[in-house]
């Protein structure tokens, strides 16, 4: 019988070379629509990225819950399966609506090369030799991005956090708008500090 696990990976790294886009690549543009259905976020794929239903309808299903890892030589299949997904925690309730904030966010970090999410209570660590940055919702309306890189510029929208705090600075966004260059700099930066 054929692994169901190993032939969703497959189709997902084909899908990734027939767009030329990664999976989180993918979820980001769906993150921006704002739509959540499923049939709706499968119409949008199959309209603008012209995948066909199955493909659209595979992108669609992982989206905002955990991937699996793609690169062949990553994790064995039968370890792939997630337990739970602790965003559905922490973006739960009246926080519901920043979750496709997060996964856009996760977009950007994804592009800049491998590293490790470890979920805590309130937020995701996010770690390559250390850790980098802190995701979660601060408040119902505005999500909060702690950095730790010790060179960030003073800027008005940067809070620079006492010495010990677990970031050197945070940032608060309501809006997938506030993903900016601004913004996608200083989540770099202290990616390349994280080794």
């Amino acid at each position: 019988m054929a692994d169901p696990q190993a032939a969703t990976l497959t189709q997902l790294r084909n899908i990734q070379s027939k767009t030329g886009k990664t999976i989180a690549q993918l979820h980001a543009l769906l993150s921006v629509s704002g739509l959540t259905k499923v049939g709706e976020c499968r119409s949008l794929l199959m309209a603008q990225c012209q995948l066909g239903y199955g493909d659209a309808n595979a992108v669609a299903l992982l989206f905002g819950k955990p991937m699996p890892a793609l690169d062949a030589s990553a994790v064995p299949p039968a370890t792939m399966a997630p337990v739970g997904d602790p965003l559905d925690a922490i973006y739960a309730g009246a926080k519901s609506h920043l979750r496709p904030l997060h996964a856009a966010v996760m977009a950007v970090i994804a592009g800049f090369g491998k590293f490790e999410e470890a979920p805590k209570k309130s937020y995701i660590s996010l770690r390559r030799k250390k850790q980098f940055a802190m995701l979660g919702p601060a408040t119902k309306d505005l999500m909060e991005i702690g950095l730790n890189a010790k060179d960030l510029p003073h800027h008005a929208r940067l809070k620079v956090q006492p010495p010990g705090a677990m970031c050197q600075a945070t940032i608060r966004i309501a809006l997938v708008e506030d993903i900016d260059s601004d913004l996608t700099r200083w989540l770099k930066q202290a990616f390349d500090a994280a080794g």
